[in-house]
């Protein structure tokens, strides 16, 4: 029997999980069961649980893909040279929210990923450590900032990477949940409240 190429392996794995992702969105994590996403899938059911024994192990793959992209982004929004000011990282974080909101976007996804990571220790383990992750970037950015002087010299790094990154999952809940605002306006108040006296 032909051996099956490394690259055929990872195309069917991604089918799954495009599948699970429009059943998760459609439906939401607890009314999706495995067999919704094999029939979605159209793949036989030991094809879909050879790669995902369960439930939960989709719902990991997709939050990992959840935050994958947003890690890479926010990583390079922090080490840009020169750097950037607080601002233009809030406002390019942003904009990838931006590219992230629509029905292909990830970030939908996210509500449910919170959600269930109150009642899954696993995954609340894997949002902590990522989310931990993501804040470090805009720490990151903040110290930067402190050493170019956009901030005062006494101005605690890991406070305000914490209160900037805060502003990038208040901007995306506001608009899953209610449809506004949109990005200048929400970037307008930010930038008040960011101004230096």
């Amino acid at each position: 029997m032909p051996r099956v190429s490394e690259q055929h392996l990872a195309a069917r794995r991604q089918q799954i999980l495009d599948a699970a992702r429009r059943c998760f969105l459609r439906d939401g994590f607890h009314q999706t069961s495995m067999q919704d996403v094999i029939r979605e899938a159209g793949l036989s059911v030991g094809a879909v649980y050879r790669y995902f024994p369960s439930k939960n192990d989709l719902i990991t793959a997709i939050a990992q893909a959840v935050v994958g992209t947003a890690d890479e982004n926010f990583a390079d929004l922090s080490t840009a040279d020169p750097p950037l000011p607080l601002t233009g990282v809030l406002e390019r974080a942003l904009a990838f929210v931006d590219g992230q909101l629509g029905p292909d976007g990830v970030l939908p996804l996210a509500l449910q990923v919170w959600s269930e990571a109150q009642r899954d220790p696993v995954l609340a383990e894997f949002v902590a450590a990522t989310y931990t992750r993501l804040r470090g970037h805009f720490v990151t950015a903040a110290r930067r900032a402190r050493d170019a002087g956009e901030l005062p010299p006494e101005a605690d790094p890991d406070a305000v990477g914490a209160a900037l990154f805060g502003l990038v999952p208040g901007y995306f809940t506001q608009r899953i949940l209610t449809g506004s605002p949109d990005r200048a306006t929400y970037l307008t108040g930010a930038r008040a409240l960011l101004s230096r006296p």
